[in-house]
């Protein structure tokens, strides 16, 4: 799907045509060929259009002839709902930069380029092509940041179920809250090194600039501090993991001794009701109307005894 827009002073506005389009949005699907056409049409390596389109491709820069591409990786919402996928995952926003065009080009719809499409960014001059990509890494810091909050909210709510039960649903949750954290932390330290260098290289010539320079700034903060706080989310998942982990253990242990416990006591008068119930002759006071009650009484008294020795152990312990 091919999307063509132009620039009217702080707004952007859907057109029909290539011919006037100042930014051309692409997502899949594309028909058999479609993408090499696109690619010969606006004369890139077809090399940007595939990159782009590839979740395993780290966020970087690159110029060929004419042609500049940025790949900025974004977090997307698993559209798949299995328990052993992530919440979120991340994909690349190709970025091409051209003298007359913009070009930008992602596996899905993003919510990044759902923002600036209906025109829902503060201050957002399009017409300027370094402040327009700036804003992309600005929208995009932005809802990583909003991805880490849900992400958080729903890992303080399953470890108020935890307390209460031990189902399997919610350690899948978590394990799915990881994966996703995960993903933020590759990202966002790939993104990090990718604003580094274009800053240290003037990629997007805004040195000089001061509201450009310092929105670069602030971005590159605003990433650091989106990749500490997915370090620290990870950090207390993982430390959550092994102390449940620890309390399953401490409780089936418990369990366990308790267990123990019972069948020796039950045990020991089994022992002595299994002695007389032997089919033998000459079994002292066999023949005694009383001995089922001495029996039982004997069976008692050392069930208790045991039930009192293992307390006064317990105790000591």
């Amino acid at each position: 799907m091919v999307r063509y827009f132009i620039f009217k002073e702080k707004e952007v506005t859907e057109v029909d045509t290539l011919t006037e389009a100042k930014w051309v949005h692409m997502t899949p699907p594309f028909e058999n060929g479609e993408h090499v056409q696109w690619a010969e049409e606006f004369n890139i390596p077809i090399d940007f259009i595939t990159d782009s389109l590839d979740v395993d491709e780290r966020s970087r820069y690159e110029i060929e002839e004419d042609s500049k591409l940025i790949l900025l990786n974004t977090a997307i919402l698993n559209k798949s709902d299995k328990d052993n996928q992530a919440i979120f995952v991340t994909s690349p926003i190709g970025i091409i930069l051209q003298a007359d065009r913009i070009i930008t080009v992602s596996q899905e719809d993003c919510p990044i380029i759902t923002k600036l499409v209906n025109n829902l960014v503060k201050n957002f001059r399009p017409s300027d092509s370094s402040l327009f990509v700036l804003h992309i890494f600005e929208q995009n810091v932005i809802w990583f940041l909003d991805c880490l909050k849900k992400l958080n909210l729903k890992r303080n709510l399953i470890e108020q179920e935890l307390y209460n039960s031990s189902r399997n649903e919610e350690l899948r949750q978590l394990l799915r809250i990881e994966k996703s954290l995960v993903y933020f932390v590759n990202s966002l330290s790939t993104n990090e090194l990718l604003l580094m260098k274009m800053k240290r290289t003037d990629f997007l010539k805004v040195r000089g600039k001061d509201p450009h320079e310092d929105l670069f700034e602030d971005i590159i903060i605003d990433n650091g501090q989106a990749l500490e706080m997915s370090n620290i989310y990870t950090n207390i998942l993982s430390g959550t993991m092994e102390a449940y982990a620890s309390i399953v253990s401490n409780n089936l242990n418990t369990f366990i001794q308790r267990l123990t416990i019972i069948t020796i006591i039950l045990m020991v008068p089994t022992l002595v009701a299994s002695f007389y119930g032997m089919n033998l002759k000459h079994l002292p006071y066999q023949d005694s109307p009383y001995t089922f009650y001495v029996l039982i009484a004997i069976s008692v008294i050392l069930g208790v005894f045991l039930i009192l020795f293992v307390d006064k152990k317990s105790v000591k312990k």
